[in-house]
């Protein structure tokens, strides 16, 4: 099996070409085995490009333990220069049919490469049991968490995919390693949740930390970042424009107004092509 190894400020996927080539058996064990960073070629999981019927291709994306997710920013970006420098498609703006609908993106080339990508998130969803969390609220700001976690304020969001944002002085002191799985199982969320730790530098600039459900620390989520400049605006914390410093880099987010998408803008980067064994 042909894969290449790509990443998004450091969010890393091995992708699999499933237009030009077959497509995995099992793709939840093969999640499992490439994304081992010991044993395998090492990711925070596996996105399939297929065929679409509504769109010039399809994303499917696998976490790191083997379960599937709705979406990936970080990972759409790459898709989207995947399907501009294969030429599966070649015209600037491309549309990706994922998990959450049909999201549309623009490319930014340089020397015939997609250097740079400005994603169409589309609009967060607010509607607590459509996040889903049993949080009260739609959606929930500062919401309470119970249990071990009474006195965290959760503000949280999907982005197609659930996410909860806590505000804290620090984000370098935050013990993510220990907080972050605990909290991605919480009670209050039933489908599990990607939890982001936000430090607030000027209301147009964030630092924050990712703990993400089913691959654990990374050092980008792309929907994350969305959702964090989303429960920004919903807290007051921040404006409609926002800088996010990730630890594997910085994305630019724009929520113009509550009735309009989100837009993420990043780069993507291919870091090398190879060979798997084994296709089930």
């Amino acid at each position: 099996m042909r894969f290449t190894k790509m990443h998004g400020l450091g969010n890393d996927y091995v992708y699999v070409d499933c237009v030009t080539g077959l497509t995995p058996a099992n793709p939840a064990e093969l999640a499992r085995q490439v994304s081992d960073r010991h044993f395998g070629i090492g990711a925070d999981g596996l996105i399939l490009i297929g065929k679409s019927e509504i769109a010039d291709a399809r994303m499917r994306m696998f976490n790191a333990d083997g379960s599937e997710s709705e979406m990936c920013g970080n990972g759409l970006r790459c898709v989207a220069k995947y399907v501009f420098d294969h030429g599966i498609a070649t015209e600037p703006t491309l549309s990706i049919e994922t998990g959450r609908g049909v999201l549309t993106v623009d490319v930014t080339a340089r020397h015939g490469k997609a250097e740079k990508v400005r994603v169409n998130m589309g609009r967060p969803i607010l509607q607590a049991s459509d996040i889903p969390t049993t949080l009260p609220g739609d959606p929930p700001v500062d919401a309470n968490l119970s249990g071990e976690f009474d006195g965290y304020a959760v503000t949280a969001v999907s982005m197609g995919n659930p996410h909860a944002v806590l505000y804290v002085p620090d984000v370098d002191a935050i013990r993510l390693d220990t907080v972050g799985p605990k909290l991605e199982v919480h009670a209050a969320f039933p489908r599990r949740v990607n939890v982001h730790f936000v430090q607030v530098i000027s209301p147009n600039q964030v630092r924050m930390r990712t703990w993400e459900r089913g691959s654990g620390i990374t050092l980008a989520c792309g929907t994350g970042a969305c959702a964090v400049a989303v429960a920004g605006v919903l807290t007051g914390r921040t404006g409609r424009t926002l800088l996010a410093h990730l630890p594997g880099g910085d994305l630019e987010l724009e929520w113009a107004g509550d009735d309009q998408p989100v837009f993420m803008t990043g780069p993507a980067t291919e870091v090398f092509t190879g060979e798997w064994p084994d296709i089930d």
